[in-house]
């Protein structure tokens, strides 16, 4: 957090991972650069958030049966698609 235009001084280490939540929370990493230090990183995305539109009709089946097979409903709808485009 800026006071008259001055940074709070970044912590040498904190207490918890809730004291460093709490500081991050009010403060943003792009005031404190000087203290980053650069990595070379590859990520490899599986998987991708799409929204879609759908009836309610489809909403509440797929709701059913993700009850039935005890299964978050975005788990049966990737083996509905997978199956149904033959990725399986």
């Amino acid at each position: 957090m800026k006071r008259n235009g001055k940074k709070d001084e970044l912590p040498e280490s904190f207490a918890s991972p809730e004291e460093a939540g709490e500081f991050w929370d009010t403060h943003d990493s792009a005031d404190y650069e000087e203290h980053l230090i650069p990595v070379k990183a590859r990520i490899r995305v599986e998987r991708r958030h799409l929204d879609i539109e759908v009836d309610d009709e489809v909403l509440r089946a797929l709701e059913r049966l993700a009850r039935s097979r005890r299964k978050p409903a975005s788990r049966v709808v990737n083996e509905l698609l997978r199956k149904e485009l033959a990725l399986a």
